[in-house]
């Protein structure tokens, strides 16, 4: 068994920093209400976020061998999706921060847990987790890296492309990256313009086309 495959395909850096400019709800929308991971993950300062390719590891619960030997093979660019069988363990902090800061890596993403976090937030690293806590953790135990993950309710092939805020994780097909980009930028088009109708007096009803469902539906409004 093969337990760190090292080559995988990572989509074009370019096409990556522009779907990074759309919002992570924006892409989960426009790639058709796909891709978005358990809402309790969450990232340790609002202001973070990030976009790039799926670097994924599993690692056993309360256990961060596995994340180590990730941190030293990832590439620039690449996120970490750490699969940690949901355990509120620190299986991450401020030094391993410090190593992917160093490596170029664009941020970690795991169900497990995480400390440090004021330390973090400093350093500017985005880090996305379902936990905070300060237990610590072994290293022993052997996993893979750079295998397909069910991950946060979603199926993450290593290369898709991770994009992280404010409001959540959504994860987007590699080879869906340029129809993603094409239909996030429809969407905030559209949105721009219901704006714009909202500022100059429009209702949502009649910027949303309601009147004839909520007519369908049997609403009644006293006159």
């Amino acid at each position: 068994m093969v337990h760190v495959t090292t080559k995988i395909d990572r989509a074009d850096r370019a096409l990556i920093d522009e779907l990074g400019t759309f919002s992570a709800a924006t892409i989960h929308e426009a790639q058709g209400r796909k891709g978005a991971l358990d809402s309790d993950i969450k990232p340790i300062d609002r202001d973070m976020s990030f976009c790039g390719s799926a670097f994924t590891v599993v690692c056993h619960p309360r256990d961060n061998i596995m994340l180590q030997v990730a941190i030293s093979y990832a590439q620039p660019g690449d996120v970490l999706v750490v699969a940690s069988g949901d355990q509120p363990a620190g299986q991450f902090g401020d030094v391993l921060a410090n190593a992917c800061a160093a490596r170029g890596i664009s941020a970690l993403v795991t169900d497990g847990g995480v400390r440090d976090t004021r330390e973090i937030r400093e350093l500017g690293f985005p880090v996305f987790a379902k936990h905070v806590c300060i237990e610590g953790t072994v290293k022993e135990t052997l996993g893979p890296i750079n295998q397909p993950l069910v991950f946060g309710g979603q199926v993450i092939y290593p290369g898709d492309i991770v994009k992280g805020d404010c409001d959540g994780v959504v994860v987007i097909r590699r080879e869906e990256i340029r129809s993603a980009i094409a239909a996030s930028r429809e969407r905030d088009s559209a949105e721009a313009t219901y704006i714009e109708r909202y500022k100059t007096g429009a209702t949502p009803i009649q910027v949303s086309n309601l009147a004839a469902i909520l007519e369908a539906k049997g609403l009644t409004v006293d006159q």
